[in-house]
């Protein structure tokens, strides 16, 4: 059952929701995307993708029908104005490359209170193109929620906005969700990281494959655009 500790989406919320998807329409990109049928309409999942470019948690939460929480990187909560937004908008910080208790505090509650939480398990956007590989910390976070995976990729995004560009251009974005699947739910630190080498595959290998499907629209639907 929900609590209230966090506040139905109101006006702001859907205002910065649904920026991201007209600017970038109006930039004259385009977005499509696949398997929009397997996102749950109610109850609590983790929405784990890969991270090609600044624009991915933008676009990714914004054509996506749920209300999203997710953890973005801490020094963007300093930033006057963008900040407290962010955390109007259900965003909660996580400090990189280290552990960091609290955001996994605050994703288990958030997860056990019903809500969706977004995490993108590279840690940061990609240099090259290709997925790096996945943090192990958003792994054993997964294994102690227990709650079901939704693997998601994002493509076209880095071509559009490479993480050394300091603005986007104009390009074609395809968001895939694939079929939703559950790990074991483990509450003992050593059976977490007994199983942590198969979770991190099967989560990898479900979002490659929706990379891999998502990479295959934008080429067949390339010729004559």
């Amino acid at each position: 059952m929900l609590t209230s500790e966090v506040p139905p989406p109101d006006l702001l919320y859907w205002l910065v929701h649904g920026s991201p998807r007209w600017l970038w329409r109006l930039m004259g990109g385009k977005t499509h995307v696949l398997g929009e049928e397997n996102i749950p309409g109610e109850g609590p999942f983790l929405l784990i993708a890969n991270h090609q470019s600044a624009m991915d948690p933008m676009l990714i939460q914004s054509l996506c029908p749920r209300p999203m929480h997710a953890m973005a990187k801490s020094t963007q909560f300093r930033v006057p104005v963008i900040g407290p937004i962010m955390a109007h908008c259900y965003g909660y910080p996580v400090r990189r490359f280290q552990v960091d208790p609290q955001a996994v505090r605050i994703t288990l509650r958030r997860l056990a209170n019903g809500y969706p939480v977004a995490i993108y398990i590279e840690g940061e956007r990609t240099w090259d193109g290709h997925m790096q590989p996945p943090r192990p910390g958003t792994v054993r976070v997964a294994l102690k929620a227990g709650a079901p995976i939704l693997p998601c990729a994002i493509a076209g995004a880095y071509q559009a906005w490479p993480r050394w560009d300091r603005k986007p251009q104009r390009g074609r974005v395809c968001i895939s969700y694939g079929q939703r699947f559950n790990l074991p739910q483990l509450d003992r630190r050593a059976d977490r990281e007994a199983a942590l080498q198969d979770a991190s595959a099967r989560i990898v290998g479900a979002i490659r494959a929706e990379l891999a499907r998502a990479e295959m629209w934008l080429e067949s639907t390339s010729v004559g655009r």
